[in-house]
């Protein structure tokens, strides 16, 4: 009974360690008496004891390496550093396993060489303005290299670009003149705007002004045209009545005498007496005559 209670134990301690659960995004390489034997993905697996070994644990899930920056040379021979972030994928276990040494030490030597073989062929100016134009060679160069090693490079970032100090500080007073000289021209189009503004202000107030005038004017000799009019039309309809009533010289001399009346009472100095008083005064005398034989 103890003997068998012992192999049972043996059994335990010997089939438990070889159960193997792999995890999801994992990767178990297993080797089978020193050789390659399989890939064990996600779920439940049993190695035999003393025969399969696990090789290496490999994480599929993507990765991000940030690399030291690294010294490179322009086209026109300045010296700078640059860093750059690499996100990469396995995607072949038993080739990242075996086929290359130390995976991410050679991506991160083989990033260096390749920065700075691209950076070798642009000057300063064309490296701090084609961030995007560096960082597709480069991922596409990594991803073709890689692909031995069952790597998969999804994307490349140049991190930093560092000029030496005298070239930032040459580049910051360029830039700060630059930014003077946009400032300058910007307030010349705005005081050259405002003094379009203020003439065409002034040129349209003085139209409205002129127009203004212009209608007064206009509207001050249709008022005099319109009782000029008016008078004419009164005396038209005056001598239309008395044209109407049939009135005889008698009737139009009493008018004359009233009209002289209506002169005389006025505050003229001078009194213009007509030539034909005498006849007229005549004629007064026999109306007043006339009436006094008729009472």
């Amino acid at each position: 009974m103890e003997v068998f209670i012992a192999i049972l134990i043996l059994v335990a301690i010997i089939v438990i360690p070889n159960i193997k659960i792999v995890p999801q995004a994992r990767a178990y390489v297993i080797e089978r008496l020193g050789s390659y034997y399989a890939t064990w993905q996600n779920g439940l697996h049993f190695k035999i004891p003393f025969v399969d070994r696990v090789a290496k644990i490999v994480s599929l899930k993507e990765t991000v390496k940030d690399f030291a920056p690294q010294p490179v040379i322009t086209k026109d021979n300045v010296t700078m550093q640059i860093d750059t972030v690499v996100y990469y994928q396995i995607t072949d276990p038993k080739l990242y396993t075996y086929g290359v040494d130390a995976p991410v030490s050679a991506i991160e030597n083989l990033t260096a060489t390749t920065l700075r073989n691209i950076i070798g062929e642009l000057e300063l100016d064309q490296t701090l303005t084609s961030r995007d134009i560096i960082n597709g060679k480069m991922r596409a160069i990594l991803d073709e290299a890689t692909d031995p090693w069952g790597i998969k490079v999804n994307r490349v970032e140049v991190k930093n670009i560092l000029p030496p100090r005298d070239i930032q500080e040459a580049m910051e007073k360029q830039m700060r003149a630059e930014r003077e000289r946009r400032e300058k021209i910007l307030q010349a189009e705005g005081e050259k705007k405002s003094s379009i503004l203020i003439a065409e202000g002034e040129k349209e107030s003085a139209i409205l002004r002129a127009e203004a005038q212009k209608e007064s004017q206009i509207k001050i000799a249709e008022g005099e045209a319109e009782a000029i009019l008016k008078l004419k039309e009164a005396e038209a309809k005056g001598i239309e009545l008395l044209k109407n009533a049939k009135a005889d010289s008698a009737v139009l001399t009493l008018k004359s005498f009233e009209a002289l009346g209506k002169v005389a009472d006025g505050q003229a100095t001078k009194l213009i007496v007509p030539a034909n008083l005498q006849d007229i005064a005549t004629f007064g005398t026999t109306i007043a005559e006339a009436i006094k034989d008729k009472k």
